[in-house]
Parts: C-alpha cells; sequence; structure tokens
C-alpha cells in the first residue's frame, strides 16, 4: 500500500505520506488481528469459547463505529475499517448460528460440561 500511495497519490510531503502509510498499516493489522478467531471457529466447528458477553461487545462497538462512521466526515480509509468490521462481525454471527456449542469437549482447564461415558471411564 506504501509505494502505491506514494507513486499514485499527492501528498503534501514526506510527513504527509509516512503517516498515511502508518495509519494504512493499522487497519491491516486490525483486520489481522481479527481472522483468527476465525479460523479457530472453523477449525474446531464450534464457538465454546466465545461467550455472549463478547459477542454482546462486538456488536455494540460495530453499531457505533458504524453510526459514527456515517454522520461524521472522516477518510475513507476510517469508512472501510469500519466496513471491514462489519464483515468479520457478520462471519463472527454466521458462524454463531451455523456452529452450535459442543458440551462434551474438554476446555482448556480440562473441564467439561457434560462429559461422554468414554470420558468417565478414564
Amino acid at each position: 500500500y506504501g509505494m502505491y500511495s506514494l507513486y499514485f497519490q499527492k501528498h503534501k510531503g514526506w510527513y504527509s505520506w509516512i503517516l498515511n502509510t502508518l495509519v494504512g498499516f493499522i487497519y491491516m493489522f486490525g483486520f489481522v488481528m481479527m481472522t483468527p478467531q476465525l479460523f479457530i471457529n472453523y477449525k474446531l466447528q464450534s464457538v465454546a469459547h466465545l461467550n455472549w458477553r463478547t459477542m454482546t461487545y462486538k456488536s455494540i462497538n460495530t453499531f457505533i463505529d458504524d453510526l459514527f462512521a456515517f454522520v461524521i466526515k472522516m477518510p475513507i480509509m476510517h469508512r472501510l475499517a469500519c466496513l471491514r468490521d462489519d464483515v468479520i462481525f457478520f462471519i463472527f454471527c454466521y458462524q454463531r448460528y451455523k456452529y452450535k456449542t459442543d458440551y462434551t469437549r474438554v476446555n482448556e482447564f480440562g473441564q467439561c460440561s457434560e462429559p461422554t461415558e468414554e470420558m468417565l471411564a478414564e
């Protein structure tokens, strides 16, 4: 992105280009930080580790970001970052709907809500 911006976009100076590139990196890093949870949910086919409190926080955060992104005048990159958050949130909601909580799976503390007969035999 930095080279594209340097070559095709007009900047006031080097400081402006560096600042714009760093902001783009931060937006990209935010996206990269959200995707591992999607991958974990997909691989485990479960959302047992994604509690409702976290989902409620994400939904409120997504709603407020969208509200301010379209009410307040701001750069297009920030609006795209809000759209990125919406896409990730809707994938979270879809995974919450599709993958039910597996109560027979042992969590990271070695505890299980509904142990199977094989687990009890051990």
